[in-house]
């Protein structure tokens, strides 16, 4: 298994480690519940050093990316980020990611860990008609996710950069604990807080100030565990759950990130035949009305009648209930529509609800 640089620092605070698309990665700590509160309260360190990183370069970077994403990249400008998604030609999913905007000529891709090297393959293979260089650096950086709600108090000692003239969805360039770093106020919890990126020897020093500095305003090491719960009460994807290869970007009920009016771009004319003729399915959140916790792939039924598989599913620690995520037929996605879930043989009553389940407060 591939380890991070903060491995040995999982280990002596008694991470649980399990193994996690090839890395050896922390599922919890303290306890999911315990740790998923610190973040909606006060704040949380991850270790997302196996997230996958590509720089694209050249003449041709901004049309290159137009072509691969349904985004409008145009739109950004050096120190901003975009969430988008990487396209196949049937407007299904390689995968989602975050660009960011580094230069003119310069982008900076963030894809998940469980398809990176799929993700390298797949832009590295459509560079033909562009000229761009592509380039895997995911084994240079190290990555720290530091998100909550005093996120910025506990960061800001510890760097230059001035966060709090930092907006959501921007970076900037800077040292953090001594290290060199690019920090963006971006992250996958539904909260406030910033993703630190550094290709430094030894960035346990970032991890070890952090935790320093944190820990007596609460903050807490956090594992997969909690991190799987956090961004499904903010309806943010999880790629092979909610979204894959078999599910289009507007049946995923991302409409936000599609652009018609940029241009050509792969899968483009999949959903616009999607748009005229109508979806038959779609993403949908829901919550048990009978006990029970429905998990990812347990059967679903609408109309007494097998429609698919629970997408991702959970118990809300913040909620206090059963939430989920699944596809169902465009007949039974309103809310309120109810269907059932096939728990452990029975099957259970659920209903569709309105999404994000959980969305922070605005200062």
């Amino acid at each position: 298994m591939k380890k991070t640089r903060f491995n040995e620092l999982h280990h002596k605070l008694g991470g649980k480690m399990i193994e996690f698309c090839g890395w050896e990665m922390p599922v919890e700590y303290s306890g999911i519940i315990p740790e998923h509160m610190a973040v909606r309260t006060k704040a949380g360190l991850f270790d997302v050093s196996h997230m996958g990183e590509v720089l694209v370069t050249g003449k041709d970077a901004l049309a290159y990316v137009q072509w691969l994403t349904p985004n409008d990249v145009s739109k950004l400008v050096p120190g901003q980020v975009q969430y988008t998604a990487l396209m196949t030609p049937e407007s299904t999913f390689v995968d989602d990611m975050l660009v960011y905007a580094m230069g003119p000529e310069e982008y900076f891709l963030v894809v998940n860990a469980a398809n990176d090297d799929k993700d390298f393959a797949w832009i590295a293979g459509h560079t033909k008609g562009f000229d761009v260089k592509v380039e895997h650096q995911s084994d240079a950086y190290s990555q720290l996710a530091l998100q909550g709600p005093l996120a910025e108090a506990i960061l800001q000692p510890l760097t230059d950069i001035d966060l709090a003239s930092m907006k959501s969805f921007h970076w900037a360039k800077g040292r953090v604990a001594g290290k060199a770093c690019l920090v963006s106020r971006t992250g996958y919890t539904g909260e406030d807080g910033f993703e630190i990126y550094t290709t430094d020897p030894e960035p346990q020093v970032i991890w070890t100030r952090l935790v320093e500095t944190g820990t007596p305003r609460g903050l807490l090491p956090i594992g997969l565990g909690a991190r799987d719960t956090l961004r499904l009460e903010a309806k943010l994807m999880l790629y092979g759950n909610d979204i894959s290869d078999k599910t289009t970007v507007l049946e995923a009920d991302l409409k936000w990130i599609v652009k018609l009016q940029k241009g050509d771009f792969l899968g483009k004319p999949v959903i616009e035949k999607q748009l005229a003729e109508g979806l038959k399915r779609k993403l949908v959140g829901f919550e048990m009305a009978e006990p029970g916790i429905a998990r990812p792939h347990y059967p679903v039924y609408y109309k007494g009648q097998r429609v698919g598989d629970v997408a991702s599913g959970t118990f809300s620690p913040l909620l206090k209930k059963a939430i989920g995520l699944v596809y169902l037929p465009i007949d039974g996605t309103a809310a309120g529509a109810e269907f059932e879930v096939e728990i452990r043989g029975k099957r259970t009553k659920a209903r569709v609800i309105t999404t994000p389940f959980y969305k922070r407060a605005k200062k």
